[in-house]
């Protein structure tokens, strides 16, 4: 527990954890934070101390609230693209991803500044869905626009899929925040960075560094 109390307490705070998915998955470690706190900075951390895709991710049950589907299912409705949905990664898990958006108050979309106040956006959508499901669906429909330059993951439950995406979110619920989180994988030179190259990540920078199945042991007892 003292692993996933000091993550509770980072993620409050607004700081930074690291989660590892295990070997017999990914064997990828993300950085995160609370989507709450995305600003600039933020971005810029995850995209130069990351490395990988930086996206946004709540639960499935939001997400179809707010009028989404899946990105596979999405695809599929276009017959000569439906083979291309017929396959999974190499661990066998179904992907999370929706659709890519950007705020429709950003530039390109792209920059630290744009793609912070996508997430922060889409975080104030789901902090309104908990109280207004039909306020948090217009300002979503208003509010973006896609294709954009932040996909939208959607979490399963963890006894369906055990992915960063599922893992980030049910810390995020332990803490007593809303489900809403921003991540992306931490990379090496041509390669996911190793575990004991994570470890020595954490330690510089006093970064909580927890495995999958330690979330997995509190959120499904």
């Amino acid at each position: 527990m003292d692993a996933i109390e000091k993550a509770i307490e980072a993620l409050k705070a607004g700081k930074p954890i690291m989660i590892f998915d295990g070997e017999d998955r990914e064997g990828e470690v993300d950085l995160v934070y609370h989507a709450s706190h995305a600003t600039p900075a933020v971005i810029h951390d995850l995209r130069v101390n990351a490395g990988g895709l930086i996206c946004y991710a709540t639960t499935w049950e939001i997400a179809r609230g707010l009028g989404l589907i899946w990105g596979s299912d999405l695809i599929a409705m276009h017959p000569p693209l439906r083979p291309l949905t017929m396959k999974t990664p190499s661990y066998g898990d179904k992907p999370a991803f929706t659709i890519w958006v950007n705020h429709v108050s950003t530039k390109t979309g792209i920059t630290d500044k744009d793609r912070s106040k996508t997430v922060q956006e889409l975080d104030r959508v789901v902090e309104t869905y908990h109280k207004d499901p039909e306020k948090a669906r217009r300002m979503f429909q208003e509010g973006f626009q896609a294709p954009g330059h932040v996909p939208v993951l959607a979490a399963r439950s963890l006894s369906e899929r055990r992915g960063h995406t599922e893992l980030s979110v049910c810390l995020a619920r332990l803490a007593g925040l809303r489900p809403s989180v921003v991540f992306a994988e931490m990379l090496d030179y041509g390669t996911a960075l190793p575990y004991r190259k994570a470890e020595k990540i954490a330690e510089r920078r006093g970064i909580p560094l927890i495995r999958g199945d330690e979330i997995v042991e509190v959120c499904m007892p």
